[in-house]
């Protein structure tokens, strides 16, 4: 299972349950906040009952602990960014 498949994704969201940094650089790109900007890439959590809206919140922090979203970012020199087809495709489980 995706992403997409338990929340919706989006930039421009001021209803989500938090947002990832859409563009900066290497080292900032994909960090996890709750503050909203349109910028950002919201996500909102709507299957509940298989997937927690603060644990997914951590799972996140935790990708971009480990620079998942370095090998992902695009762009040149100092400024990168990702796209929310990637954080859409993001798989949580092997099935």
């Amino acid at each position: 299972m995706k992403l997409k498949d338990a929340a919706t994704v989006k930039t421009d969201y001021p209803e989500a349950d938090f947002w990832l940094v859409r563009r900066g650089s290497e080292d900032s790109v994909g960090q996890v906040t709750r503050e909203y900007s349109p910028y950002h890439i919201g996500i909102k959590v709507h299957r509940t009952e298989i997937l927690l809206p603060d644990y997914l919140y951590y799972v996140m922090m935790h990708l971009h602990s480990i620079g998942a979203w370095k090998v992902r970012a695009r762009g040149t020199l100092s400024l990168v960014h990702i796209t929310v087809s990637d954080v859409k495709n993001i798989e949580l489980s092997p099935s």
